[in-house]
C-alpha cells in the first residue's frame, strides 16, 4: 500500500533539510517524506497528488516565504486536503500570526524554530497529530477514476468499457458523492465536460472517446509483424480459446476485438454448467483466466478495433481495421459472436444507457440497490442477470411473452428463481412504451391475452430478447443464412453460387467458410451449439484446420 505523504515547504532549505531529517528518522516507515522550497511548486504538485489518489496526512509550512505567508500557503491546501494537519514552522516574533491561524485556518500546532531536540518537541507534537488524523483516515482509491452521471449514456459507455476489459476504477456520481465535485472543481472542469477520467498519472481525459481511454491505459498497441499465421476476430470464448491454441502451438497470432474481452459470456454473473467448476464462475473470471492464459503464451491482443473488411491478395489475407490500418496473415479465424436484438418499442432508444441496458451490464448493478428492476427475456442470460441483480434490487421483475420459462431456460436456474422470494415471472407480458425525464422513470406493461395496458415504476431495464449475429460487414464472398450467420463445411454444398466462389480440389473443412483460410467458429456460425463450452470447443479446433490450411499453402 502507498505511504501516506507529509509536505513539508521552507524557503530557507538549510532549515528544510533539518526538518525532512527529522522526520525521516522518526516516520519513514509509516509517511513518505517530500519538500520543496517554492510554494507555487508545492500548489501545482497538489492537484496531480490528488488526482492520482495520493493521501496527504500532514502540511509543515514555513510562515515567512517571499512568494506566500506559510498561514495563507496552508489556507489553500484546504481545499485539497481538508482532512490533512496542519503546523506552522514560525520565529519567535511570529507567534502573534500563528495564534490568529489556529482560528483562521484551522491551524492544529505551531513550531517556535529551533525545535531541537526533537525526542522533546518534535515528535511528541507530531505524534500526537498523526494519531488523531489516523483515526479519521480512509485510503484514498489508486487507480482510475470516473466522475460523471449515473443516467448518462456517455458515462455508462466508459464505465462498461473499462469493466469489459477488466481495468479497475472508481466510479463518483456527481450527484452522490462529495469527492466526484470535488475533484471537477480543482481541474477547472464543470458538468459539461462529464464524464472525466481521472488516470494514475494524476492525467485527466474530459469527455473522451473510447479510444483516447484504450491509448491512455495501454491498450490498442501497435501490429509487431509484418505477417501473422492467423488473425482471430472476435474475443468471446471461442476467440480467446483460439488465441490459447494458435499461441499454444507456435501461430503468429493476433486477436482483434471491437469492445470487450469475453463476448456475451463475459458479463454473465455466473456460469454453473460450465465443465471444472463445480461451484461456478463469473464471465469476467473466465474472460481473465482465458486472457491472462492467451498473452502469456504469447497471442497478441488489440482492443477496441473493429475490422471493417477482408481482403485476398497473393494468397494472403489482408485484415482492414477501422482506422484503416492493415494488417496482413495468412488465415482468419472469424468469431464475432451475436448481439443483442434492439428492443424497437417506444421510449427504448431514448433511454438506453440512462436506466435501459441491453445484456447483464453489471457495471450498473450497484446502482440498482432497493430499486424496481425488469428484466425483458427468458433465456439463460436472462436467469443470471435476474439471480445477480435480486442481491440489490427491492424486486426484479422478468416479462416473459410465455406462459412460463421452461422452454427457454435451463432447469437449474428455473429452481433457483423459484427460491428467490423478489424475483417475480410475469408471463404474457410485453413492454409498450418507456417513459421518463432524462432517465427510466415509468413502463407500460401489455397483458397479451387481455390486451390490457398497466403503468409501472421502473428504475432499471434489462434487455435479453435473442440474438442477432455480429456480421454486416463481412465481404459477400463469405456465405450466411438468411439470419446472417455464417456457413461453414459441408453446409456450403446447399448454395448453388458456392461453386463459383470455391476453387479448391478439396471440400470445405468443418469450420472453413466459402473463402478458403478463413474459418467461423462460435456463436457467429450457423448451426452452433449456443454454450461456452460448445464456442471454446470449436476456437480450440479451428486451430487444427488453420495448421491443415497453412501446410497446404506452404
Amino acid at each position: 500500500m502507498e505511504l501516506p505523504l507529509i509536505l513539508c515547504i521552507d524557503d530557507d532549505a538549510q532549515v528544510l533539510r533539518a526538518i525532512v531529517r527529522d522526520l525521516r528518522s522518526q516516520y519513514r516507515d509509516s509517511y513518505k517524506i517530500i519538500s520543496t522550497t517554492v510554494v507555487n511548486e508545492a500548489l501545482d504538485s497538489l492537484r496531480e497528488l490528488k488526482n492520482k489518489g495520493e493521501t496527504i496526512a500532514m502540511f509543515i509550512s514555513d510562515q515567512r516565504m517571499p512568494e506566500m505567508e506559510g498561514v495563507d500557503f496552508l489556507e489553500k491546501t484546504k481545499q485539497f486536503y481538508p482532512e490533512a494537519r496542519r503546523v506552522l514552522l514560525t520565529a519567535y516574533s511570529d507567534t502573534d500570526a500563528a495564534i490568529r491561524a489556529i482560528n483562521s485556518v484551522q491551524l492544529d500546532y505551531y513550531l517556535v524554530k529551533p525545535w531541537g531536540p526533537p525526542e522533546e518537541k518534535l515528535y511528541p507534537v507530531i505524534d500526537d497529530l498523526l494519531d488523531d488524523w489516523q483515526h479519521i483516515y480512509r485510503p484514498a482509491f489508486k487507480g482510475i477514476k470516473v466522475v460523471g452521471y449515473q443516467f448518462s449514456q456517455q458515462s455508462h459507455a466508459v464505465k462498461d468499457f473499462l469493466a469489459g476489459n477488466l481495468i479497475p476504477y472508481q466510479w463518483l456520481d456527481v450527484q452522490a458523492t462529495e469527492e466526484g465535485p470535488r475533484l471537477l472543481q480543482l481541474n477547472g472542469l464543470g458538468l459539461k465536460d462529464m464524464p472525466v477520467v481521472f488516470f494514475e498519472d494524476g492525467a485527466c481525459l474530459a469527455n473522451p472517446s473510447i479510444m483516447d481511454i484504450a491509448g491512455k491505459v495501454g491498450l490498442n498497441p501497435q501490429i509487431k509483424h509484418d505477417v501473422y499465421d492467423v488473425v482471430i476476430i472476435g474475443a468471446g470464448p471461442a476467440g480467446l480459446a483460439a488465441g490459447v491454441y494458435g499461441a499454444s502451438e507456435g501461430l503468429k497470432t493476433l486477436l482483434v476485438e471491437r469492445r470487450a474481452p469475453g463476448g456475451q459470456a463475459g458479463t454473465s454473473s455466473r456460469i454453473e454448467n460450465y465443465l471444472g467448476f463445480p461451484t461456478g464462475l463469473s464471465g469476467a473470471d473466465l474472460t481473465r483466466r482465458a486472457i491472462t492464459q492467451a498473452t502469456r503464451l504469447g497471442t497478441e491482443f488489440i482492443t477496441p478495433q473493429s475490422v471493417k473488411d477482408i481482403r485476398q491478395k497473393d494468397g494472403y489475407k489482408k485484415i482492414i481495421l477501422e482506422d484503416d490500418t492493415e494488417v496482413n496473415t495468412r488465415s482468419v479465424i472469424i468469431t464475432t459472436g451475436v448481439d443483442y436484438r434492439k428492443l424497437e418499442t417506444k421510449g427504448i432508444a431514448d433511454f438506453t444507457g440512462a436506466g435501459i441496458y441491453y445484456g447483464a451490464a453489471m457495471t450498473e448493478a450497484a446502482a440498482c440497490k432497493d430499486k424496481e428492476v425488469f428484466i425483458v427475456g427468458g433465456g439463460n442470460s436472462a436467469g443470471q442477470a435476474a439471480m445477480y441483480l435480486s442481491k440489490f434490487a427491492r424486486n426484479v421483475h422478468i416479462l416473459i411473452r410465455k406462459e412460463d420459462l421452461s422452454s427457454t431456460m435451463s432447469a437449474y436456474l428455473i429452481e433457483q428463481i423459484k427460491g428467490t422470494p423478489n424475483i417475480h415471472i410475469r408471463p404474457k407480458t410485453e413492454i409498450a412504451e418507456a417513459m421518463g425525464s432524462d432517465r427510466l422513470e415509468q413502463l407500460v406493461l401489455l397483458n397479451l391475452e387481455t390486451g390490457e395496458k398497466q403503468t409501472e415504476p421502473a428504475d432499471a431495464l434489462y434487455i435479453f430478447i435473442g440474438a442477432r449475429p455480429f456480421t454486416d460487414w463481412i465481404t459477400p464472398d463469405i456465405l450466411r443464412d438468411e439470419k446472417g450467420f455464417i456457413e461453414t463445411g459441408r453446409q456450403l454444398k446447399n448454395y448453388e453460387h458456392f461453386g463459383k466462389i470455391w476453387k479448391q480440389s478439396r471440400d470445405p473443412y468443418l469450420l472453413e467458410t466459402s473463402c478458403p483460410g478463413i474459418f467461423a467458429a462460435g456463436d457467429v456460425r450457423a448451426g452452433a451449439m449456443n454454450r461456452v463450452a460448445a464456442a471454446v470447443g470449436e476456437g480450440s479446433m479451428a486451430i487444427s484446420f488453420v495448421h491443415k490450411y497453412l501446410a497446404e499453402v506452404k
